[in-house]
C-alpha cells in the first residue's frame, strides 16, 4: 500500500491495563506498505514527512481496528425466518434458512462490521451441505467476499461428525420420530455428504491455499463437544499441533451442554477435552457460559482464550457468562457478535456497551466490574489472540499492521462534552457507526465518509434481494415443513434432560434454567 500519515484529535494506541488506555493528543501514525513505521505527534511526523498524503482532519479519534472474534452468517436468522429461541430449539428453527448466495450473503454482514470499525473477523462456518468439492467451492465464495471488501478474515470450518441436530445420534433421532417424518429427516441429513477424513482434508487444502496471504488465515473449529466424536477430537488435536493452528470451539454455551458433557464423560466438558490434549494455548472457548471454577482455573493455567458473546447469550437464553471471573483469573478474553447483536446487526460499538454494562454486579469496588479499557482490549488484542494473526494486529505501534478506525470526535462530543470525560471513554459509551469517518486495513482505506472503496454496497444488496425474491425451492419448502413438525418432538427430547438444581452456576446473579 502507498504510504500515508493518519492525523488525529486523540490517538489511542492500545490498552496498558484494565484502567488505562494509552493515548496521544494530536497524535499521528505513519504507515508504509500496510505496516506502521512511526507513531507520535502529528506535527512532528508531518514535518519529517511533508510529502506523505494525510488521512484525517485532526478532528477524529483514532484507535486500532476491532476484531469480531466469533461470527457465522450474513443475513441474520431473524431475517431468514428463525426467531430467537432457547439454543437447542433454535437449532431446529434454523432449518428454514434459504439456499443463499454465500458471496453476497457474506458481503452483507461484512458491510455492517466494517461500518462499525471491525477490520478482522473470525468466521466460523456452520455445516454446509454437499460433497467435499461442493463445500470447498462454497467456502471459496465466503473467502472471496472478504477479499473483495478488503478486511482480514480468519476462516474455520466447524467440524461435526455426530449428533448434528440434537444431543443424540442422528440414527436414534430418526428412529424416535413418527413414520411420516423419518424419510424427510433422512433426506435432511443426507444433504451433508462430507466424512471426517474429507473435513480434515478440507482444512489442509484451505491452509495450503490461503495461509500465506496477508488478509486471510485458516484455523480449526471443533464445533462443540456434542458434535465431535472421540475420533474427531483426536484428529483435531493432532492437526492443531502439527500446523500450530489455533482452534475456536463452542463449549458449554447452555446448561444442556453442561449436562451432555457430564453424561458423556462423567465430568466437565473441559475435563473431557483435556483427555485429548486440547486444553492448551491454541484453544479458544466460544461462550463458556457454564464453565466451573476449576474449569476457568485450568483454562487460565493453559493459556487458553475465551470469546464472550454477550448479545447471543441474552438472545438465546443461554445465561450470563462469568466474565468478571474470567478477568480475575487472568484469562485472555475476546468479544464476538456471533450471529447478530442485540439490535440484529453487526455493530461492534453496541456490543462493547453490552459487555461493559451486562456484568455490573452490585457493589462499590471498581475492580469487580468491566472497565472501558478492558472491553477495548477484548475487542482488539484479545480478539487478535484467538486468531493466527496474533500479535501482528490489535495495537497501533511500530512494526504492527496498519489496521485502524477514525471516529468523528464532533459526533461524539456534540452538543457538549465535559473536559473531564476523555475522548476514548466518550467513544465507547456514545459512538455510533454513523460517526465512523474511515476504516483502514493493511494500510488501505476500505471505507470513508459512508462509502466502501472496493465494493458497491447498494448493488451488492440489490443483487442479494433479487436472488432471494425467487420462489422457494422444493428442498427449502420441505425443510420448512420439517422444522415445524420437528419442534414438538425436540421439546419432548429435552424435557427433563437436566435437573436445574444441579446446574446452578457458581457465580451469583445468573439466570437459571
Amino acid at each position: 500500500m502507498p504510504a500515508s500519515l493518519i492525523r488525529s484529535h486523540t490517538l489511542m494506541t492500545g490498552v496498558a491495563d484494565r484502567f488505562t488506555c494509552e493515548t496521544i493528543d494530536g497524535g499521528g501514525v505513519l504507515q508504509e506498505d500496510g505496516v506502521i513505521t512511526a507513531i507520535g505527534s502529528f506535527a512532528e511526523l508531518s514535518a519529517r514527512h511533508p510529502t506523505v498524503p494525510v488521512i484525517g482532519t485532526g478532528r477524529e479519534v483514532v484507535l486500532p481496528g476491532f476484531v469480531n472474534a466469533h461470527h457465522h452468517v450474513g443475513l441474520t436468522p431473524v431475517q431468514l425466518g428463525s426467531p430467537d429461541m432457547p439454543l437447542e430449539l433454535w437449532f431446529i428453527t434454523r432449518m428454514v434458512i434459504r439456499n443463499l448466495d454465500l458471496y453476497l450473503d457474506t458481503l452483507y454482514s461484512a458491510f455492517e462490521m466494517v461500518g462499525s470499525g471491525v477490520t478482522t473477523v473470525q468466521h466460523i462456518q456452520s455445516l454446509l451441505p454437499g460433497t467435499a468439492t461442493e463445500v470447498e467451492a462454497k467456502i471459496g465464495e465466503v473467502i472471496r467476499a472478504y477479499e473483495a471488501i478488503g478486511m482480514r478474515v480468519s476462516y474455520c470450518y466447524g467440524v461435526r461428525d455426530q449428533n448434528r441436530l440434537v444431543y443424540q445420534a442422528d440414527a436414534d433421532l430418526i428412529a424416535s420420530l413418527p413414520a411420516e417424518l423419518q424419510d424427510p429427516m433422512k433426506r435432511y441429513f443426507d444433504r451433508f455428504r462430507m466424512n471426517l477424513d474429507e473435513t480434515m482434508g478440507l482444512f489442509e487444502s484451505l491452509h495450503a491455499r490461503h495461509q500465506g496471504k496477508r488478509r486471510v488465515k485458516i484455523q480449526l473449529a471443533p464445533a462443540n463437544l456434542h458434535w465431535c466424536s472421540d475420533t474427531a477430537l483426536g484428529r483435531l488435536a493432532e492437526t492443531s499441533e502439527r500446523f500450530a493452528a489455533p482452534m475456536h470451539m463452542h463449549l458449554v454455551e447452555t446448561a444442556y451442554q453442561k449436562e451432555y458433557a457430564a453424561r458423556r464423560g462423567g465430568g466437565t466438558a473441559v475435563d473431557y477435552l483435556g483427555r485429548f490434549g486440547l486444553v492448551n494455548e491454541r484453544l479458544t472457548i466460544g461462550h463458556g457460559v457454564w464453565l466451573s471454577e476449576p474449569d476457568i482455573d485450568r483454562l487460565a493455567e493453559a493459556g487458553s482464550c475465551i470469546c464472550h458473546n454477550c448479545s447471543s447469550n441474552f438472545r438465546l437464553r443461554s445465561g450470563l457468562a462469568p466474565l468478571n471471573a474470567f478477568e480475575a483469573r487472568g484469562l485472555t478474553t475476546a468479544i464476538g457478535i456471533d450471529e447478530a447483536g442485540i439490535n440484529d446487526d453487526r455493530d461492534m460499538l453496541q456490543e462493547l456497551r453490552m459487555v461493559l454494562r451486562a456484568h455490573r454486579v452490585p457493589g462499590m469496588v471498581e475492580a469487580d466490574v468491566p472497565t472501558i479499557p478492558q472491553v477495548l482490549r477484548m475487542a482488539t488484542v484479545g480478539g487478535a489472540a484467538t486468531t493466527p494473526y496474533g500479535e501482528t494486529i490489535g495495537r497501533l505501534e511500530v512494526g504492527k499492521a496498519a489496521d485502524l478506525v477514525l471516529h468523528d470526535h464532533q459526533a461524539i462530543a456534540w452538543p457538549y462534552l465535559d473536559a473531564e470525560t476523555s475522548a476514548v471513554d466518550a467513544l465507547v459509551q456514545r459512538a455510533k457507526p454513523s460517526g465512523v469517518k474511515a476504516v483502514m486495513c493493511d494500510g488501505e482505506i476500505l471505507y470513508a465518509d459512508g462509502r466502501f472503496t472496493r465494493v458497491d454496497r447498494d448493488a451488492a444488496l440489490k443483487a442479494l434481494h433479487d436472488d432471494l425474491s425467487k420462489a422457494l425451492s422444493h428442498d427449502e419448502m420441505e425443510r420448512r415443513h420439517l422444522s415445524k413438525a420437528l419442534l414438538p418432538h425436540v421439546r419432548r427430547f429435552y424435557a427433563g434432560y437436566i435437573d436445574p438444581a444441579r446446574h446452578e452456576p457458581f457465580y451469583r446473579g445468573s439466570s437459571r434454567v
